[in-house]
């Protein structure tokens, strides 16, 4: 035994110190042997170092990294080689090395270090997967052309490769990653990764064993991210379990409470059934995923304690295999004991008392001890008032409240509300950063927290929404950094903004009715600069950085029609209150050609306008508000341009000039993806009433004289509401309303200004007067829009109209260059001739789905798939619209 472990420990030794060997080179081994005695280590000098088979590293490098230099003493056997070899291997460059002695006179070593180096990666490849997969998996996998490979890089990338699989549910990823020399570059290796994913691992089922707390189906709701395969297997299900299933029993199943009359005409086991055999998971992914069901094992955890299971917890979860693709979850929940509210009492508190804080808390004694909806009352409540609020939006920036249980006893505790109220913050500076094209005075004039000021939370959310709502940065990154200074009581806030593209360029096309296919060429300059516009200096490319808006847009379609117009806007005229201004000119003209001679004009209709307008910022009824006043003038100028418009042989003028006035009020919290709040909006336009002071006698003019001065009112009423139901999934729901009147009966109403509903929303025939095209999704355009006769002459539009919207939407893309969202939606409409015809009840429904993408070079594009229900207008007794695929292009749908 002794022998066996002096054996050993010789072997272990020659390990240690073996990295010194003595060669040679050409002679015999007798002539060159030098004699280490293991036992006496011996101090030599280092006369020379040479490196051998470092082919692209440099020698010198390497000579250097090892620690070892001409001159220095080492002690043989040692620590000294052992550490240059390690020194050596951790750079990761060498695929072997070794230190041995060629030469020993005296006390001088001539050492050599001997090594091989590791091959460098020339490109790589990967197989068995998609290119949008391959794109992703080069972004995060970390292998660079020209990096030495070594053991670790391989391991490393296979391991990444199979957990971008694993968080896609890919669980049985296999991944073989093969090299070979490359030919053409020498000293390098090209690697090929291939990919077997296999089939997604589903879960089958969850179980939730000994649960007697909950629903199974509530418990399973909370698991956000881990949901049943669906499937719907009720039939053979039936079948398997026989007839007698279906069998009424002497105990049935309330859907009530005991004095509840209604009850369940099928039996509990037909109940149990239907739990057991239908899963129609629709918005929750059934693939196993670690991380996610981790998440959701929390969320179950946070779900229980917000029902007073305060020492809840998970006392097991078991994933069963079922088969390679399948498994089943079993958690087995410990709930604890229940706890309720007891005394809830304050301290440190001077500024409010006692009752106060009770009114906002909100928890009366006896109430389910919860404590996530007790910290949302003390910090942050996003649907109402809480403690925070109340004393940090009046400067208490400094301020803490920290609940602390007193005492236990049964089911009950008693909590002590411990505030630290501290001294007011004042505001003493203000940062800006990130505003590349912007200047500081657009910013600084949207702050409401400003130098000088009491700090207010609710000042800084609502300065961080202004800013958002701006359209110049990215509104999910749009963030304030306050920096407290509790020593001089003071803050300063720092906002870090993003900048994002905000122009946008129109290119569309559409079929404008009796015009053909119509093209739009529109660019607007979203944060223009009038003041730069001579100062070419500061072009990027364009003036930018005040604020303005400018729009250039241009339709046509050859001869037969021609658009333009533009406009400006300043939103704060003269710099220091927010009063916007704009002035806009359009010019349109039409005109009928001959078919056989193109160039001859056999009619036109000329549309000239021009509009001035003035807004403001109110604060009564609260700071949401705006108000806005326009004033207009059109004029028509037709020329034997057919009867359809009204006009005695197609042939006159026509004049509108209108007074528009809108009151709004706008919260919601982002431009392209709301989430939160709502958008309200009335609207009043007026003609001066000339049927009152003329001698025009209207039953007995012609379309001619009763045309020139355009007469009528027009209300408009639009209200969006939006509200967050689970994360990013948000409900939006919309009401539009108009009607078009006459100051007296005798007048009636003309062709302008009417409403046209159906469709896209976007094209459709005499849009040069005014109308306004409404969208339906689902029907053809325009295709509900009733006609009347005037004098022999058809005019087409109506003159009251209603539509209600909800929509589903869920964004796939928030990121500010592309923001993309999936929509599903239910809306109804319809568009009568007077009030003698209105019948809400009487509405043109449809359903669907769509997406809608918002570029900022583009604006916003969409598409919708929608189903009407109803027949159409011009068929009201065939079957319904059916299908109907929408396009829109650089505005959204009303």
């Amino acid at each position: 035994m002794k022998i066996k472990l002096l054996f050993i420990l010789l072997i272990t030794c020659t390990g240690a110190f073996g990295q010194i060997r003595y060669g040679n080179y050409g002679r015999t081994k007798s002539e060159n042997t030098v004699r280490i005695n293991y036992s006496n280590p011996k101090e030599y000098t280092i006369a020379e170092i040479q490196v051998v088979g470092a082919e692209y590293l440099d020698h010198i490098a390497l000579t250097s990294i090892s620690g070892l230099k001409v001159g220095d003493k080492v002690k043989i056997p040692g620590d000294d080689i052992t550490q240059a070899i390690k020194k050596l291997w951790k750079q990761g460059l060498i695929g072997n090395v070794e230190i041995y002695a060629t030469k020993v006179e005296g006390s001088n070593i001539y050492l050599t270090i001997e090594l091989t180096e590791r091959p460098r990666l020339s490109r790589f490849n990967f197989h068995g997967i998609t290119k949008s997969e391959e794109s992703d998996l080069r972004e995060k996998i970390n292998l660079i052309r020209g990096r030495v490979m070594t053991d670790a890089i391989i391991k490393n990338s296979e391991l990444t490769v199979k957990k971008y699989f694993y968080e896609k549910g890919f669980l049985n990823t296999q991944v073989d990653i093969r090299y070979s020399q490359d030919s053409i570059i020498s000293n390098s290796v090209m690697l090929d990764i291939d990919i077997e994913k296999n089939r997604k691992v589903k879960i089958r089922n969850v179980n939730f064993v000994g649960n007697e707390n909950f629903p199974e189906m509530k418990l399973k709701g909370k698991m956000k991210n881990t949901g049943e395969r669906p499937r719907f297997k009720i039939a053979g299900a039936l079948i398997a379990t026989g007839i007698n299933a279906l069998k009424p029993k002497d105990k049935r199943v309330k859907i009530k409470d005991e004095e509840d009359t209604a009850w369940y005409s099928l039996t509990k086991p037909l109940i149990n059934l239907v739990i057991e055999n239908v899963k129609l998971n629709v918005f929750k992914s059934s693939k196993f995923v670690e991380e996610k069901y981790k998440e959701d094992k929390e969320a179950l955890i946070a779900f229980y304690n917000s029902k007073g299971y305060r020492d809840a917890y998970i006392a097991e979860d078991t994933i069963v295999t079922i088969d390679e693709n399948s498994v089943d979850i079993d958690i087995r929940i410990v709930p604890g004991q229940q706890y309720f509210f007891r005394e809830i009492t304050w301290t440190g508190n001077f500024i409010h008392d006692d009752r106060t804080l009770d009114q906002i808390l909100g928890v009366e004694r006896g109430d389910i001890y919860n404590m996530e909806s007790l910290d949302k009352k003390l910090n942050y409540n996003p649907n109402g008032p809480d403690i925070s609020s109340l004393y940090m939006d009046n400067g208490y920036l400094f301020f803490s409240v920290n609940p602390v249980e007193v005492k236990i006893e049964g089911d009950s505790i008693d909590v002590e509300m411990r505030i630290y109220e501290g001294a007011q913050a004042t505001i003493r500076k203000v940062y800006v950063t990130g505003n590349d094209r912007t200047n500081d005075h657009v910013i600084m004039r949207e702050l409401r927290t400003l130098p000088g000021q009491k700090f207010s939370r609710s000042e800084l959310i609502r300065t961080q929404r202004e800013l958002s709502q701006l359209g110049y940065f990215n509104p999910e990154t749009v963030s304030p950094n306050p920096i407290p200074n509790p020593v001089d009581e003071t803050v300063d806030i720092e906002w870090s903004l993003e900048e994002r593209p905000s122009d946008q360029i129109e290119l569309s096309g559409g079929w404008g009715g009796s015009f053909g296919f119509v093209g739009t060429l529109g660019l607007t300059f979203n944060n223009f600069s009038l003041r730069n516009l001579t100062h070419f200096d500061k072009w990027r490319p364009l003036p930018v950085g005040d604020g303005q808006k400018l729009s250039l847009r241009l339709q046509a379609n050859g001869r037969q029609f021609q658009s333009y117009s533009i406009s400006f806007s300043e939103p704060w005229l003269g710099g220091k209150k927010p009063k916007s201004f704009g002035v806009s000119y359009n010019y349109s003209v039409q005109r009928s050609l001959n078919p056989y001679n193109r160039r001859e004009i056999l009619g036109s209709m000329q549309v000239t306008g021009v509009t001035v307008s003035l807004g403001q910022r109110l604060k009564w009824p609260d700071d949401y508000f705006t108000l806005s006043n326009a004033v207009s003038y059109t004029n028509y100028n037709l020329y034997r341009f057919g009867q359809s418009l009204g006009f005695d042989e197609g042939t006159g003028i026509a004049n509108n000039f209108t007074f528009t006035t809108t009151l709004s009020r706008n919260s919601v919290d982002s431009p392209m993806y709301p989430r939160n709040g709502s958008s309200i909006s009335l609207s009043l336009a007026l003609t001066p009433p000339y049927s009152l002071f003329n001698d025009l006698d209207y039953q007995s003019a012609s379309n001619n004289d009763r045309y020139k001065w355009v007469e009528y009112h027009k209300w408009m009423f639009d209200a969006k509401y939006y509200m967050q139901l689970a994360g990013n999934l948000v409900l939006s729901a919309r009401a539009h309303m108009g009607y078009l009147g006459s100051y007296q009966s005798t007048t009636g109403i003309g062709p302008f200004e009417r409403f046209q509903l159906g469709g896209d929303g976007l094209t459709g025939s005499n849009f040069l007067l005014g109308n306004d095209i409404i969208g339906l999704r689902g029907y053809d355009n325009n295709s509900i829009t009733p006609t009347e006769t005037v004098n022999g002459n058809v005019i087409r539009g109506g003159t009251l109209y209603n539509k209600f919207v909800f929509e589903l939407r869920y964004p796939v893309s928030l990121n500010p260059s592309a923001t993309i969202y999936v929509l599903s939606f239910a809306e109804a409409g319809n568009n009568w001739l007077d009030f003698t015809e209105y019948n809400p009840n009487n509405l043109y429904t449809s359903a669907g789905a769509g997406v809608r993408i918002f570029m900022p070079a583009f604006g916003l594009l969409g598409i919708d798939w929608g189903y009407g229900f109803d027949p159409d207008p011009s068929n009201p007794n065939g079957s319904a619209s059916g299908g109907q695929i929408h396009f829109s292009i650089g505005q959204t749908l009303r």
